[in-house]
C-alpha cells in the first residue's frame, strides 16, 4: 500500500492526515512547529473540529499516523500532500505563497524517484505551473499534481471521507493512476472523479468560493431592497430557493461573509 506524507498540520493538514490514515494508509505529518507536532503526537489538535480529535487519536494509537519536523523521514513516501496555509498578504489583495513554496523546496530533495507531490492548498491560478517548473530544477524525477480541498467548517472529516466530488489536476496518466489508488475507497462509494489540467484544478476552488460569496452578496443586496420596499427577505429567499436552478443554500441574509476562505479567495 502507498505511504503518504502531509506537509502542514493545521486545519486542512491534520484533517487530511487523520482521514487518509483511517483509510489504511501509513501517513507521516510534517510541520516546522515543534509544539504543534508534540500536541498531535498526543492525539490532540489545537482547534475544534467535530470528530477530528477522536479520529486523530485513534489513528495515532494505531501506529499508522506519525508526526515529525524532519523532512528526511518522508524519503520513502509515495505521495506528498501540500496542505499549508495561503493567507492574504497584509495590505494587499495577493495570496502569500511563502509556505507553499517552502514546502515544495523542503520536500523535493528527499522525495524518491516516481513519487508525486500533490498541492491541496488554495492558490492563485498559475502557481502549480510555476511550482512544476521549480520542481524540474530541484528534482526532475518527481511530478506535481493539484487536488483542491472543499472542506466546510464543522464538516471537515465528513467532507474528506465522503466528498461530493474529487478534482485532480494532472499532467500524466501515471499521476492520475496514483491518485486513483489513494482515493480508491472513496471512488468505490461512487464519488464523482473530475480529471483536469493544473490551471483548471486551481480555478475550481476559487470559482466555487466566488460563486458562494456571490450568492451571499446577492441575498444581502435583496435584503436592502426589501427593507426599502417593505418586503420580507426571509420569505423572498424561501421562494426563490425552491427553484432548483437557484437552491436555498447560502441565501440567508446577514451582514456579509467572513472566515478564512471567502474573503481572500475571491
Amino acid at each position: 500500500m502507498l505511504k503518504l506524507s502531509v506537509i502542514g498540520t493545521g486545519y486542512l493538514g491534520a484533517t487530511h492526515a487523520a482521514a487518509m490514515s483511517s483509510l489504511g494508509f501509513t501517513v507521516v505529518g510534517v510541520d516546522v512547529d515543534q509544539s504543534k507536532i508534540d500536541l498531535l503526537r498526543e492525539g490532540k489538535v489545537p482547534f475544534f473540529e467535530p470528530g477530528l480529535e477522536e479520529l486523530l487519536k485513534t489513528e495515532v494509537d494505531s501506529g499508522r499516523l506519525t508526526f515529525t519536523t524532519d523532512f528526511s523521514e518522508l524519503a520513502d513516501c509515495d505521495v506528498h500532500f501540500i496542505c499549508v496555509g495561503t493567507p492574504q498578504k497584509k495590505g494587499s489583495l495577493a495570496a502569500d505563497l511563502t509556505y507553499v513554496d517552502a514546502s515544495v523546496t523542503a520536500v523535493a530533495p528527499h522525495a524518491k524517484a516516481g513519487s508525486l507531490i500533490v498541492g491541496k492548498s488554495t492558490v492563485p491560478v498559475g502557481t502549480a505551473s510555476r511550482l512544476a517548473a521549480m520542481l524540474k530544477e530541484l528534482n526532475p524525477l518527481v511530478e506535481l499534481a493539484w487536488n483542491p480541498e472543499f472542506l466546510r467548517e464543522g464538516f471537515a472529516v465528513e467532507d474528506t471521507l465522503r466528498p461530493n466530488r474529487l478534482v485532480v489536476g494532472v499532467t500524466s496518466t501515471g499521476a492520475e493512476e496514483i491518485l486513483k489508488e489513494v482515493y480508491a475507497p472513496l471512488l468505490a462509494n461512487q464519488v464523482p472523479w473530475i480529471k483536469a489540467d493544473l490551471p483548471t484544478a486551481e480555478l475550481v476552488k476559487v470559482a466555487a468560493n466566488s460563486f458562494l460569496a456571490t450568492k451571499i452578496s446577492f441575498i444581502n443586496a435583496m435584503a436592502e431592497i426589501c427593507e426599502a420596499a417593505g418586503g420580507d427577505v426571509t420569505v423572498l429567499a424561501q421562494a426563490i430557493g425552491h427553484d432548483p436552478r437557484i437552491g436555498s443554500r447560502f441565501l440567508q441574509a446577514g451582514i456579509g461573509f467572513g472566515g478564512g476562505c471567502l474573503p481572500k479567495d475571491i
